[in-house]
């Protein structure tokens, strides 16, 4: 071995003669072995299929909400003006406190609408006496009838005089005309004030229950109206239920009722106003908050709901999914997306019930091609589908 060698390095020509008889001698068996494995079954490369986490679409009742912006207003708001002229004597309540309809709010000076009255009413009993003589003396034709109608014509307006003088008398008394909450006074003892005067005295506002408005735009209100004509929703004849977001992100415990939505479009923005009425007997809700409501729009009962990481969008944005062929092979497909639920998306248009989605493995995946698919474990949908609560809540309302 040790001489071959030697010779070898001694005959360098040598060498390259023996390698090259050495290579024929192998590449016959190298290209059998290659011809061997093309002929492997294919069963065998089936191994390298890549594996997938799919979900399989169930359609199942779903309770729709809107989430839309609003501010609370007041229930009533009543501005506390005078009646008649005179001084502030007295003001009978404590700014900030809850007042009665009727309560006494102020008083003004009444001496003068007291002395008025009482000249009202000396006038009133004159004017009574004449008209009664009047009418003894026309039976004897002592006096004319034309006499006696203008007896019975300033009895007539004596009668209206006094009681327009009691009326006066009564509004140096300043009531409340609602139930509610007062604030700051405007005037105090001794300030002088008018009938008709533009400043109001105080303001009284009915806390419980109070509105919130809110704004939907025009094309989700017509699309929800043509929802419930057409079926694919359902609602009770009653009044959808609302509930409420405060600013602070905490839930509102109450929940309230809608009401009515507005007449007209607001041409600037193209939404419809929508007024709910809520309970507020805690008196936390004031006016002028912003506030978040949940609308309930009606049920879907057969909902069809995927992961929001299945579903991509193209170079166009056009939404699709991965789906999992019967033969296990993935094709992709466009869908309708409506809006998302929770962690999910309403899709309209593209799937149907028991279709598989792929939601792992999204990123080896290319039309056509063979998968192996799993149950995928990063689901997890944050929605409640269960028509044991939606049964539950149409039992609480009935």
């Amino acid at each position: 071995m040790a001489q071959s060698f030697c010779r070898f390095q001694e005959n360098p020509q040598l060498a390259h003669h023996s390698f090259l008889r050495a290579s024929q001698a192998l590449f016959p068996l190298a290209l059998a072995a290659l011809l061997a494995g093309c002929g492997e079954p294919e069963a065998a490369r089936a191994v390298s299929a890549p594996q997938v986490g799919v979900y399989q679409v169930q359609a199942q009742p779903l309770a729709l909400t809107s989430d839309l912006p609003g501010r609370t207003s007041a229930y009533r708001v009543a501005e506390v003006r005078p009646q008649v002229s005179g001084i502030i004597q007295k003001r009978a309540f404590v700014e900030g406190s809850e007042v009665r309809q009727g309560q006494p709010l102020y008083q003004i000076d009444s001496r003068t609408y007291n002395a008025q009255l009482a000249r009202a009413e000396a006038n009133l009993r004159n004017a009574g006496n004449l008209a009664q003589r009047y009418e003894r003396l026309l039976q004897t034709n002592a006096v004319s009838q034309q006499q006696y109608d203008d007896a019975q014509s300033g009895w007539l307006q004596a009668q209206a005089d006094a009681q327009m003088a009691r009326i006066n008398v009564q509004y140096t008394q300043v009531l409340s005309p609602i139930s509610g909450r007062i604030g700051r006074s405007a005037v105090t003892e001794g300030a002088l004030v008018t009938n008709g005067q533009s400043q109001e005295l105080a303001t009284v506002t009915q806390l419980d229950p109070i509105y919130v408005d809110v704004t939907q735009p025009i094309t989700k209100l017509l699309g929800l109206q043509r929802a419930l004509e057409s079926g694919d929703l359902q609602n009770g004849a009653r009044d959808a239920e609302v509930s409420l977001t405060l600013d602070d992100g905490s839930v509102y415990p109450l929940k309230g009722t809608l009401k009515f939505s507005e007449v007209r479009v607001d041409p600037t923005t193209g939404s419809v106003t929508l007024r709910a009425e809520f309970p507020n007997p805690q008196r936390k809700l004031l006016p002028g908050m912003f506030v978040r409501a949940q609308l309930n729009e009606g049920v879907n009962e057969a909902a069809l709901l995927v992961p929001q990481q299945a579903v991509v969008r193209d170079s166009r944005g056009l939404p699709h999914v991965w789906l999992v062929t019967a033969d296990n092979r993935v094709e992709q497909r466009e869908v309708e997306t409506l809006r998302t639920v929770g962690n999910a998306w309403l899709v309209g248009k593209g799937l149907a019930q028991g279709d598989r989605v792929v939601t792992e493995g999204l990123q080896r995946l290319s039309q056509g091609a063979k998968v192996e698919p799993v149950a995928a474990g990063n689901v997890k949908l944050v929605t409640d589908f269960t028509r044991t609560t939606l049964a539950a809540n149409q039992g609480a309302r009935d």
